[in-house]
């Protein structure tokens, strides 16, 4: 057949309609692709204090297996970590995006409540006043305790170095500044005497860091000072890592520490975003999840699974809040407000140095 035979024949082929009907092809293939199932996972972010980074790992996990085989959702947490006061400014300020908070202070999530970011009345949204684990302020001392700490008075014994965070930006330092006071008074101590003490104390601090996990690696890693103020849980962490060289005191007497979780209203207007981020927090009251709790070093306020880890969790004399404040935000008004009673005692101590000390897993 020559070349002019095949041009007449191509010429007759209806051009136009064939064209219609790749068009019909193409629209039918964009509208399966759009009517597929969108697997990519809901975000969530949980703004968190210092040293929360392993327990949440581990509750993130079981957390996100549990959720995706229960309601067929899969969601992707994330972290941050920092000192809790300054968490809680960058939720404030929009450099956090928070879906969900989980902080050393109820104050710090008051904080939030009061500029609109969530909704009043958030503690009765969750179990337990929306407090999924309590835990205290305990020593950690180096191996064989040459300076004889034992209780909050040795701490000002001549030649001990104390390293504690600050408690501008660390929940670890504003309850070991509370535990200090109430050190005091709840044994029978007056306000004037329990005012001496921190003085005192806080001419003993070789150094502030910005939140627990920094104060813990100067302690443990720049061998900085003869004690250290802590968490219990990262108390636990620090002797485990520790190789034998460091150990733990329980004082007589301690803080009762309530650590508090909420939902951003502001940041979780999405129902899909609100949905998970109700679901995660409520997963933290659950039996698998208290029981990680205390894998960690947490007090779970499930009184079952906190009697099981009694070895490790032991049983101690802890005062409220209350019997040095009317409540949380009666604590920090009264104690870390401008010209409230840290800026007396900070005034009359030689300044420590502050710093951020890097770590592998960052601040």
């Amino acid at each position: 057949m020559g070349d002019d035979t095949r041009r007449r024949r191509l010429s007759g082929v209806p051009w136009l309609n064939v064209l219609g009907v790749v068009a019909i092809v193409l629209a039918g293939v964009l509208i399966t692709v759009r009517n597929l199932p969108d697997h990519t996972p809901n975000q969530l972010l949980n703004v968190s204090y210092d040293p929360t980074r392993e327990v949440y790992a581990a509750l993130d996990k079981t957390f996100v297996e549990q959720y995706r085989q229960q309601s067929g959702v899969s969601v992707d947490v994330t972290q941050s970590h920092g000192g809790s006061g300054r968490q809680a400014r960058n939720v404030i300020d929009g450099s956090e995006k928070a879906n969900v908070v989980s902080l050393a202070l109820v104050s710090d999530v008051n904080a939030l409540q009061k500029r609109g970011l969530i909704a009043p009345g958030w503690q009765q949204r969750l179990p337990n006043n929306s407090i999924a684990y309590t835990s205290t302020i305990v020593f950690v001392v180096r191996k064989g305790n040459a300076k004889g700490i034992h209780d909050w008075p040795d701490l000002v014994k001549d030649g001990v170095a104390v390293v504690t965070p600050d408690p501008r930006t660390s929940g670890n330092g504003q309850l070991s500044f509370l535990a200090g006071w109430g050190s005091v008074t709840t044994r029978g101590g007056t306000p004037a005497q329990a005012l001496d003490y921190l003085k005192s104390l806080y001419r003993h601090v070789a150094v502030f860091d910005a939140g627990a996990r920094s104060s813990a690696a100067s302690f443990a890693l720049q061998q900085i000072g003869d004690m250290h103020l802590t968490w219990e849980n990262e108390a636990l962490r620090e002797v485990a890592d520790s190789n034998g060289q460091l150990e733990i005191v329980y004082p007589p007497v301690s803080i009762k520490a309530e650590p508090a979780v909420a939902w951003v209203d502001a940041n979780d207007t999405d129902p899909k975003t609100a949905a998970d981020a109700k679901a995660y927090l409520q997963y933290l009251f659950t039996d698998p999840a208290q029981e990680t709790l205390a894998q960690f070093g947490y007090r779970p306020v499930n009184p079952q699974i906190l009697a099981k880890h009694a070895d490790r969790l032991p049983n101690l004399k802890l005062f409220p809040v209350t019997a040095i404040a009317k409540d949380w935000d009666d604590a920090r008004q009264q104690f870390f407000a401008t010209n409230g009673i840290y800026d007396v005692v900070s005034a009359s101590a030689p300044a420590a140095p502050s710093r951020i000390v890097p770590n592998a897993q960052g601040s």
